[in-house]
């Protein structure tokens, strides 16, 4: 196949992925992200103002104005730049950090690297994370592909995506997951800035957390099940490639496309494995799959995780014009839980203990 056309593939493939994400019914069904299960214990003294509430933390050792972060979206194509122009604006405005899409198109083909050097252009001082799916670090990494990654963005940090069950679905997927645990090692023994690792939907295990613990990694991103099914984004794909063709038998396609671990389900077994390790207390974890508000975000804070991130909600959220809103609003639910449990700090919220409903 010609460079052009592998291009024109990745292209469609990036361009498709938004698309389909704004518009297609590829959440999880009957599968949630588990948050609904608990809730907090109300404080009906909490001896404090809501004008004392604070929502700054810190991550990875730097200030930040809230406990979000801009998942990982896109990049490597046109409209792309746009895109990522805007949520670079919007990360600099309430400084959280911004975690970009991958990069495998800006190390394939140079023209494609300014729609992710646009984000440190409109966004210089906040936290920028480069990323690179696990395929691509299986095969090695050279020199040159950690410098361009890093130099593009001037980067915080490197993010290394786990896709194995998107590639699986996706029609022109790279399934050979083979060495990427230790590549992974190597990697993080060759570069000076962080290395995040983060599923893409269908969460990390207690068992997979402690190997990646093991290797060195800095922050394990759990982005469990109960937001985008990226099996179901990547099935929509190949239906409109090849028809009603098909790859699974029915009775175990609907399991295979809502297959995960839940978001909460992920923290409490890690913060378990945390508790129970005490050499792993430094490792950092987010919370994404399904972030869909404030309270989203405090329970995770609650369940053990540093910050919480969204990707699907904010891209919706820009496509329909009201981003600044959408994220003001998430960080006034997450004022209120903190005023009603009586916590005038991110610290003090992770201190307050979750119960299951009734």
């Amino acid at each position: 196949m010609s460079d052009t056309a592998t291009d024109n593939i990745t292209i469609e493939r990036k361009h498709s992925h938004v698309e389909i994400c704004l518009h297609g019914d590829v959440v999880f069904n009957g599968k949630t992200t588990g948050f609904e299960r608990f809730e907090f214990v109300h404080n009906a003294l909490p001896e404090i103002s809501l004008s004392d509430i604070d929502l700054s933390t810190t991550f990875l050792g730097k200030n930040i104005g809230a406990p979000l972060m801009i998942s990982s979206m896109t990049g490597g194509y046109s409209e792309a730049a746009m895109l990522n122009q805007h949520l670079a604006m919007v990360a600099e405005q309430f400084n959280i950090p911004l975690g970009v899409g991958s990069m495998r198109q800006a190390l394939e083909n140079p023209i494609y690297r300014e729609s992710f050097a646009v984000t440190r252009k409109f966004a210089p001082s906040i936290q920028i994370f480069a990323n690179i799916g696990a395929p691509e670090l299986a095969k090695g990494l050279t020199e040159s592909d950690i410098n361009i990654m890093l130099e593009l963005l001037e980067a915080d940090g490197l993010i290394i995506h786990l896709n194995a069950a998107q590639e699986l679905f996706q029609p022109e997927g790279n399934t050979n997951f083979r060495n990427v645990l230790e590549q992974l090692a190597l990697l993080i023994n060759r570069i000076a800035v962080p290395v995040i690792v983060k599923e893409v939907g269908c969460g990390i295990s207690a068992t997979v957390a402690r190997q990646l613990m093991e290797a060195g990694v800095s922050v394990i991103d759990v982005a469990g099940a109960g937001g985008i099914s990226w099996q179901k984004v990547e099935e929509v794909r190949y239906t409109r490639k090849f028809g009603n063709e098909t790859r699974f038998s029915s009775s175990a396609l609907e399991e295979l496309l809502n297959w995960g671990i839940p978001t909460a389900q992920c923290l409490l077994d890690i913060q378990k494995l945390k508790k129970e390790s005490p050499e792993f207390m430094d490792v950092q974890i987010i919370s994404s799959g399904g972030i869909r508000c404030g309270t989203d975000i405090a329970k995770s804070l609650a369940l053990g995780a540093q910050l919480a991130a969204s990707a699907r909600g904010i891209l919706q959220a820009l496509h329909e014009g009201t981003l600044e809103h959408t994220l003001e609003t998430w960080l006034n639910d997450l004022r209120a839980v903190m005023f009603l449990t009586g916590a005038s700090t991110i610290s003090g919220l992770r201190n307050k203990h979750l119960i299951l409903k009734q």
